[in-house]
């Protein structure tokens, strides 16, 4: 379900969740499937950065306002600026997005929830697109995780 304020997307991974935890709060594991080049440590109240792998998006540096790495309840809380990828655009000034990745087990393995909220204090005229690419993102990024746990097996 999701609003123009909300993404909700979930996946259902084949691995236990001691290991999708490390897939998800280690940041070098994070950045394999995930497709960006972290320089440092999820570590909250830090900034996490670092260049996207993906083909055409080597350009873009990804920044990850950490709040929140809590290995009790299995969750991954940051900030970030959703679709910031032009070069000549200056995001600075822009409100970010709240992402939440939590786990949970299942009789099959993990469920991962993903909730990316805020997009109602982007300026309208990236809305939209912002919203849109990142929904279609975190589609494909439950596709990389899955695939990424299942090498690793």
């Amino acid at each position: 379900m999701s609003s123009t304020n909300t993404i909700e997307k979930h996946a259902d991974l084949r691995a236990p969740i001691a290991r999708v935890w490390r897939a998800l709060s280690d940041s070098r594991e994070f950045g394999s499937w995930f497709g960006v080049a972290l320089e440092t440590p999820f570590t909250p109240g830090k900034t996490c950065a670092g260049h996207i792998t993906v083909k055409g998006y080597e350009h873009v540096r990804a920044e990850f306002h950490v709040d929140r790495v809590d290995p009790r309840t299995h969750t991954l809380v940051f900030r970030w600026r959703p679709y910031a990828i032009d070069p000549d655009y200056d995001y600075s000034k822009e409100p970010y997005t709240t992402v939440t990745l939590a786990l949970s087990e299942i009789p099959t393995g993990t469920r991962l929830a993903i909730t990316e909220t805020g997009f109602d204090g982007i300026p309208a005229a990236r809305r939209a697109k912002a919203f849109e690419m990142n929904g279609s993102g975190w589609e494909q990024q439950t596709v990389q995780i899955a695939d990424y746990l299942a090498k690793q097996a």
